[in-house]
């Protein structure tokens, strides 16, 4: 049976209080949390990823980059083997004649695998918009979303309004 959670919603009119919210948020356990903002905040986003794992993307670019360097190899290999391509009198199958094509091939499925990394695990698309959302949030507040179990939803109010926030409420 998933557990029961509860959004608690602060709208906030400057970026120092959304940080300063942020902070006691984290500082109080509540790691569960969605930010809004107009434009990207540095100090908002540190005080977001300080404590969150390294992404899994990286994992599949390199399985990407790794099977482009092989792809390009077998490829390029396998090409001169079956047409007898004599490159500059050197021997059929010589590796530095084919560094070029393997380098291309390993950025191209690099590139191709991370995206796709950041598509799969960041589950795109998202056709409907969170309820916790506000128009406000692409014009000039900001906004942030806690998730919580509803026991501590008051805790969690009590933090926000502490902060600075205009507005708290649950969507």
């Amino acid at each position: 049976m998933p557990a029961i959670t509860e959004t608690v919603l602060g709208v906030f009119a400057h970026v120092d209080t959304t940080v300063r919210a942020l902070e006691e948020l984290k500082a109080k356990g509540y790691h569960d949390l969605t930010v809004y903002a107009p434009v990207p905040i540095h100090e908002i986003e540190d005080v977001v990823e300080r404590d969150r794992p390294v992404s899994r993307v990286r994992l599949f670019t390199l399985l990407g980059g790794l099977t482009g360097t092989a792809s390009g190899f077998i490829l390029t290999i396998w090409s001169a083997m079956q047409w007898g391509l004599v490159t500059g009198g050197k021997p059929v199958a010589s590796i530095p004649a084919y560094v070029v094509i393997a380098f291309e091939l390993t950025i191209l499925f690099g590139g191709v695998a991370t995206l796709i990394g950041m598509v799969a695990l960041g589950r795109l698309p998202k056709f409907r918009p969170s309820r916790a959302f506000d128009p406000r949030f692409t014009n000039d507040r900001f906004g942030v979303a806690v998730h919580c179990a509803p026991e501590r939803s008051a805790s969690v109010r009590e933090i926000l309004r502490a902060a600075g926030a205009e507005e708290v409420k649950t969507p």
